[in-house]
């Protein structure tokens, strides 16, 4: 039976309840309202979520993964500059080619270009804070940005979220998009973050942690972050929207 299930393809494995957090989880309110109160059901993907549609693959610009620049009408963006960069990996480690990356997060000073936001730090006008890029032979992903403020938000009394960008990984079709976010090492906000604390094993919080890279750092200009995305498996990164396993 051992033998057997090693050739039968899954289409998902079961989310390790010790690793990811609980759909709904008082500590990060919010939770309590969106997140689900019954039992979650498991759908079959069809031939056509598994095979397609793709999109962006073929619209990727010059400037797309350097948010330096794509968005620049009268100058640079202010804040650190750094480049993100590491490897999209399968369950057993290898590099996974061709995957459209994409990335969005607050300005350096913590603010989100969005109407919806209205933190009273300034939008910066030559900063749009979005970007993709496609991996290439190796599985390796890098772009340029700033990197992002924290921000306050309404959980508790004072509760800040710490410098983080999101991320978004598509498989073959677009149905097959997993969504995550990664933090910074040394951060001092992480520990105190509710939502990053609604995950319950340490070792899980920590691979969402980018390292400082300074062998990849530009000197004299920018800093580098290492962060690897690992789609499943034991060390696979947890991934927001995927409910049904890791």
């Amino acid at each position: 039976m051992t033998a057997l299930r090693e050739f039968v393809p899954r289409e998902f494995v079961p989310r390790d309840r010790d690793q990811h957090p609980p759909a709904v989880t008082p500590i990060y309110k919010t939770s309590v309202l969106r997140g689900p109160h019954r039992p979650l059901i498991s759908l079959q993907n069809s031939l056509s979520e598994v095979t397609g549609p793709v999109f962006g693959h073929g619209d990727i610009g010059p400037l797309d993964n350097d948010l330096i620049l794509n968005y620049a009408k009268t100058g640079q963006p202010i804040g650190e500059r750094i480049i993100m960069h590491g490897r999209v990996l399968d369950g057993s480690g290898r590099p996974v080619p061709g995957v459209l990356v994409e990335f969005w997060q607050a300005n350096a000073g913590g603010r989100y270009r969005h109407r919806n936001d209205t933190y009273v730090a300034p939008v910066d006008p030559n900063f749009g804070g979005c970007g993709r890029t496609i991996t290439d032979a190796e599985g390796r992903y890098a772009f340029r940005t700033v990197k992002p403020g924290p921000y306050p938000y309404r959980n508790r009394g004072n509760d800040w979220r710490p410098a983080h960008i999101h991320f978004s990984v598509f498989g073959t079709g677009f149905a097959q998009r997993l969504i995550t976010q990664n933090y910074f090492e040394g951060d001092p906000l992480i520990g105190r973050d509710s939502i990053l604390g609604t995950i319950p094993d340490p070792a899980a919080r920590e691979r969402l942690v980018a390292k400082l890279d300074l062998e990849a750092a530009v000197p004299l200009d920018t800093l580098a972050y290492r962060w690897d995305i690992v789609l499943r498996g034991s060390r696979s990164t947890l991934f927001e929207n995927r409910l049904e396993g890791n």
